[in-house]
């Protein structure tokens, strides 16, 4: 297993953060869901991804896991946030996004706990949890 997210894993991360920029860009410009302020922060943190982890996987550069790393968990942590406020009614009264779209507003609610800010909350753990495991099988 190890071998293969030496081999793989910047590829694999690269791969999901390249199908949650064309989710999140569906969703905006094709769906017509207009983003609000906690979903521009992820796309600041999950677009870049795209190119960084592009080019390290064109290069296999693992050198670039220190620094893509942190896009990463921080971007889960703002998804993780957002879908909790989706999902906790008291959470949303706390901290409320107040210009724009409502942060609480759910635009897709597929089997009642499939939201958007899930799929990007499950982008981001499995970019992070491949760069993680590229990063630990290249030092071994």
């Amino acid at each position: 297993m190890s071998q293969v997210f030496e081999r793989y894993g910047l590829y694999f991360a690269w791969i999901i953060s390249i199908v949650a920029t064309l989710g999140s860009l569906y969703f905006s410009e094709i769906a017509q869901y207009v983003p609000c302020t906690l979903c521009w922060y992820q796309r600041i943190l999950m677009y870049p991804l795209v190119i960084l982890l592009g080019i390290a996987s064109y290069r296999n550069d693992v050198r670039i896991i220190p620094y893509t790393l942190p896009l990463s968990i921080i971007g889960g942590g703002i998804a993780l946030f957002h879908y909790l406020q989706q999902k906790v009614p008291g959470l949303a009264e706390i901290a409320p996004c107040t210009v724009g779209v409502p942060c609480n507003k759910d635009y897709i609610d597929w089997l009642g706990f499939i939201t958007i800010p899930f799929l990007a909350l499950i982008a981001f753990i499995l970019i992070t949890l491949c760069l993680w495991l590229c990063q630990r099988a290249n030092k071994g």
